[in-house]
């Protein structure tokens, strides 16, 4: 009988489990419940696929990326294992045919989108599997769509306690890269997983470097920063589809490869342009939230924010995109006191819940205070998640630490500006204020003949917008939209404005220009030590060549990791072949003949 090392080895091509991988594998094939987080990358599929393989029967997957189940099934079915889906992308003999399939024991793993899988036909269908012993294992796939409070909420998330209802002796296994306390707890509680055995892994994604940046002229910023990332597929997020479509448009003008997607777009177009992205190298996707969950890619050098995210989960979610492959990457976001504002308002104009309300303001400000933090970025990140780590010096605020100063007299300068105003004026009304400038608006209010009227001279603009925003993130000022977004001072100012307290306020360092350095964790083979390699260019070449016959992404072929293992052991025979990391007996069934030519080729020329 198989284990699950030989299934590792055979199958997937590798020799040795990382992190809990074995134990989680372990506990689900002898039949448990488990309740998986492990960082994007961090090999949550194979959790539930061995298992899948070693039980008796069919393993169903609950994933809710129809986009990309072909995807998955592909990469599967260049493994030699008979994997297939079911979704509302087929028509009806196409899923006749693989119900046909799953019901003649012909399937290892189906993939089935939540809404398919809770119509009467596919439950009958079910009922039928289990009393026959034939389903080896339900998986949830992105098990924080159960979280009404989360950001990627799917209402078909919520029935899928069904499952437990239905199929009591079935084991389960949830899986998630996003989940605070609150999360995980609504994970367990919701899908019936309250004596599931928890498996939490390290939140760190050590090969992402994070950089935050005041927001100034964010188009020329944004250029800056991808011209350290020339030719390297990302991603660019914007809040709104009009900021998507004009950034793509922009982007494109410069000569960057760029394509939108958000949810106003047509369904095709927005498909395409995903399978692009997934397919071909070197695309920037400018897109909405609507667009990443699940995405395979493990190429993915980078990921941009050009507006500030609701929550860290959101945040590290999508920065989690990046550097899949454990490469270096960079999850960089201009920032400005705008953001702060539009986000509090759509908390407070929401017709949500006061309870749900109150969390989205908790979680908008776990958000600023990592924004605003003068320390490791990294450290206030993983501690959100309930995680204690040392400096990362893989961060910004590591590599350039700003400074702190006594801001308590420029903040309550600011305080009492907006008291004496009224309360009911934004940032830039606040700081002319301060600054002494008699604009029309300024005149008409008459607020050059308050005491605050230019007391605020030794600080420009700003230097006035960054104590606002730390004042906001601190908790000290609060955007009411009920007054169009001007500040309201909260009842933790007034010890401040009193002078009881004091507060020490960062200033930003000068940015210097990034350096290309291979960053993060030590990897067996960098992925810049072969890059100018001729072999390595070969071997590129003849994977998209096959990756184009049989239109897949390329990485479903063999990833740019296994691609620098071969160059560097360069394996003249087939067993030596089997060694190197991402060939499987499949794999080296379907195109060791090729490779070891391809190799001995170059060993040729290298002699001559």
């Amino acid at each position: 009988m198989s284990t699950a090392l030989d299934l590792l080895h055979s199958v997937f091509g590798y020799n040795a489990f990382r992190g809990a991988q074995a134990e989680i594998i372990e506990h689900v094939a002898r039949g448990g419940d488990a309740l998986v987080l492990m960082p994007t990358g961090g090999g949550k599929s194979l959790c539930y696929q061995i298992p899948a393989l070693l039980r008796p029967g069919c393993g169903i997957v609950v994933s809710p990326l129809i986009a990309l189940m072909q995807d998955q099934v592909d990469a599967l079915l260049q493994l030699g294992v008979r994997a297939a889906f079911l979704n509302s992308s087929q028509d009806f003999d196409s899923a006749l045919a693989t119900e046909k399939r799953l019901l003649n024991g012909e399937l290892d793993l189906l993939y089935v989108a939540p809404e398919r899988l809770l119509s009467e036909r596919f439950l009958a269908l079910l009922e039928r599997l289990d009393r026959e012993g034939r389903i080896a294992l339900f998986a949830i796939d992105e098990a924080h769509c159960v979280s009404q409070w989360g950001h990627d909420f799917r209402p078909e998330y919520i029935q899928l306690s069904a499952l437990h209802e239905r199929h009591p002796g079935v084991p389960r296994i949830a899986l998630t890269a996003t989940a605070d306390e609150l999360t995980r707890s609504e994970i367990r509680s919701r899908l019936g997983l309250t004596a599931a055995r928890v498996f939490i892994s390290s939140f760190d994604r050590p090969n992402i470097r994070y950089t935050i940046v005041e927001r100034d002229n964010p188009r020329r910023q944004l250029l800056d920063f991808l011209a350290d990332h020339r030719g390297e597929a990302g991603i660019v997020y914007c809040l709104s589809r009009k900021k998507v479509d004009e950034t793509a448009t922009w982007l494109n003008q410069q000569g960057i490869l760029a394509l939108p997607y958000h949810a106003g777009m047509d369904g095709g177009q927005r498909r395409q342009h995903q399978q692009r992205f997934v397919r071909e190298d070197g695309v920037v996707m400018v897109a909405t939230i609507a667009f990443g969950m699940g995405i395979d890619k493990p190429d993915v050098r980078f990921v941009a924010h050009l507006d500030l995210p609701k929550s860290l989960e959101a945040y590290y979610q999508e920065t989690g995109r990046a550097g899949r492959d454990g490469e270096a990457a960079e999850a960089w976001m201009t920032y400005g006191l705008n953001d702060v504002v539009i986000h509090r308002n759509r908390i407070d104009e929401s017709a949500a819940p006061d309870e749900q309300k109150r969390i989205e303001r908790q979680k908008l400000d776990a958000m600023l205070a990592y924004c605003e933090a003068a320390g490791c970025r990294r450290e206030v990140l993983l501690n959100y998640f309930g995680e204690a780590t040392s400096a990362c010096n893989n961060c910004d605020t590591c590599l350039e630490p700003p400074q702190l100063w006594d801001g308590t007299i420029a903040a309550q300068k600011l305080l009492s500006a907006a008291l004496r105003s009224g309360q009911r004026f934004g940032s830039g009304h606040l700081i002319d204020i301060l600054r002494g400038k008699r604009t029309e608006k300024i005149l008409q209010c008459q607020h050059d003949q308050l005491p605050t009227f230019g007391v605020g001279q030794e600080l420009d603009e700003p230097g006035w917008r960054s104590v606002a925003r730390q004042l906001l993130a601190a908790g000290l000022l609060h955007a009411d939209a009920q007054r169009y977004g001007g500040l309201t001072l909260t009842a933790a100012a007034r010890p401040l404005l009193k002078g009881e307290t004091t507060l020490m306020l960062r200033r930003a360092a000068a940015r210097l220009k990034p350096v290309k350095t291979t960053r993060g964790k030590t990897v067996t083979v960098s992925q810049h030590e072969h890059g100018d390699d001729p072999l390595f260019h070969a071997l590129r070449n003849w994977r998209g060549e096959l990756a184009r016959e049989q239109s897949l992404p390329a990485y479903v072929i063999l990833n740019d990791r296994t691609l620098h293992e071969l160059v560097a052991h360069r394996p003249s025979t087939r067993d030596e072949l089997l060694q190197i990391n991402g060939i499987g007996q499949a794999k080296a069934d379907r195109y060791g003949v090729a490779l070891l030519e391809l190799l001995a080729q170059n060993a040729n020329l290298d002699c001559v």
